[in-house]
């Protein structure tokens, strides 16, 4: 009884087994090169509605597979959804992300509130960003714009462009 295909597929498995973590590493970027994960980030708009706003900041969480969460320290102000959307690299060290929030009509009084029913739709915000990460991938700044829009997705004023400085979470 010949040992060849036993041989053949031991060498086969040990192969394929090497190679899938190298696999899955290019996929989410190496050591300092890798978004995936959460991260919290100052915000400063320079433009628009946010512009007067200097203490924002955003957590982020960056999913494997480019899909990722962002929430607030302002969703409640008045009450949003966090924003969802997609990830992406676009060189060594340099990612872009792109993610839409609901707005929430804010009411003027209490009385308002209740007569409408709660929170009303508002339109939405698509905001954009260009990560560059720190060599050693424990921070970003990016550049981030923000588009706003009507409940009929029609442009409505407001929107601007930013920066954003965030750190990686870690224990």
């Amino acid at each position: 009884m010949s040992k060849r295909p036993a041989v053949l597929a031991a060498l086969l498995i040990a192969s394929f087994s090497s190679a899938f973590p190298n696999i899955c590493a290019a996929e989410t970027g190496k050591g300092g090169d890798n978004l995936v994960g959460a991260w919290r980030g100052k915000v400063q708009f320079t433009s628009g509605a946010f512009a007067e706003t200097k203490d924002l900041e955003f957590m982020y969480a960056f999913n494997v597979g480019g899909t990722m969460m962002e929430s607030s320290n302002y969703d409640a102000a008045p009450p949003v959804p966090p924003a969802y959307g997609v990830w992406r690299k676009i060189g060594p060290r340099n990612y872009e992300a792109k993610y839409q929030f609901f707005q929430s009509k804010a009411a003027k009084t209490a009385e308002e509130l209740v007569k409408s029913g709660g929170w009303r739709p508002d339109g939405y915000g698509i905001l954009v960003q260009k990560m560059t990460l720190s060599a050693d991938g424990k921070s970003f700044d990016s550049r981030i714009s923000l588009e706003l829009f009507d409940t009929d997705g029609k442009p409505v004023t407001g929107g601007g462009e930013g920066t954003v400085t965030a750190q990686k979470m870690r224990y």
